[in-house]
């Protein structure tokens, strides 16, 4: 599938209806584009089977909860739409899109309780994440934007609007030539990058920051059981930024970066090593098991 976002051939499902691509639209005044109103999940099916299906429609449920937006649709209700939608699109490997949102209504200020809550899946076929990174290694560039407090945000939430300045560091990033960008926390130490969490390798024991102010990815989870069950040690915790020079391999882990290895980042250089390989091939294999 090729082409801009809003002009391909295809089915989305929307508010209980499947619709034509094309034809799967919301007004200007829908209150999600003013005021951030909407949560989403990016999920991957691999031979037909999305994986951690169910978790991720929980945690979407979740996301309305915190964001004080209740979405009218059950788990079970959720995931009968993404089979759904990959029927009707013909997909077994896709990237599947499911997002709630408040819709456009009788209000339109920053409150909008009178506003309806809308929902929408829809799936396209997509590769690597970070493309060629995913074996060479990606290259990162250290953001200036820091991820904010838990007291000034609902950081658990997979909420569009917190989003914003990872946006902002990924097209710096970019510019720069790199994939990504890392960035920190309200604190000064190590959070994530803008779309994916990190980990990273010393002496064969694992470090990766503790979520307590960012999102505690699914696929960061299931890296560590796997990681822990391999009886490798994994530590959780606060990493400052100048202990990325003691650390021999780094990698990425989320639904759409999958397992990516991290060759750069600003000034530090890291290995592909055995274990970033190792965790990138299980990872494949568990997803498609």
């Amino acid at each position: 599938m090729v082409g801009a976002y809003d002009d391909r051939d295809g089915k989305i499902w929307m508010d209980g209806k499947m619709l034509d691509w094309r034809d799967a639209k919301v007004h200007v005044l829908t209150h999600a584009l003013h005021y951030a109103s909407s949560v989403f999940e990016g999920e991957r099916a691999y031979g037909g089977k999305i994986f951690l299906s169910r978790e991720h429609s929980e945690r979407l449920l979740t996301s309305g909860r915190l964001i004080d937006m209740e979405i009218p649709y059950t788990v079970d209700q959720i995931e009968a739409a993404k089979t759904e939608v990959l029927a009707a699109n013909g997909f077994t490997d896709a990237y599947v899109r499911v997002v709630a949102f408040r819709g456009a209504g009788e209000d339109m200020g920053v409150a909008s309780s009178r506003n309806p809550v809308r929902m929408a899946v829809a799936a396209w076929e997509w590769g690597a994440y970070y493309g060629a990174a995913k074996m060479q290694g990606a290259k990162l560039d250290l953001s200036k934007w820091k991820r904010p407090s838990p007291e000034t945000i609902p950081s658990a939430a997979k909420a569009a609007g917190l989003y914003m300045i990872c946006t902002m560091s990924k097209h710096a990033a970019e510019a720069k030539g790199c994939s990504d960008a890392m960035m920190l926390d309200y604190r000064g130490y190590v959070a994530e990058a803008t779309g994916a969490n990190i980990f990273f390798v010393r002496d064969g024991e694992v470090h990766t920051p503790l979520a307590d102010c960012f999102l505690n990815g699914l696929t960061r989870q299931t890296v560590i059981r796997m990681l822990k069950e391999r009886g490798i040690t994994v530590h959780e915790r606060h990493i400052m930024p100048e202990e990325l020079e003691g650390f021999q391999q780094c990698w990425l882990t989320g639904t759409a970066a999958e397992v990516t290895p991290v060759g750069q980042i600003g000034d530090y250089r890291f290995e592909v090593g055995a274990l970033t390989r190792d965790i990138a091939e299980a990872y494949e294999k568990l997803v498609r098991a």
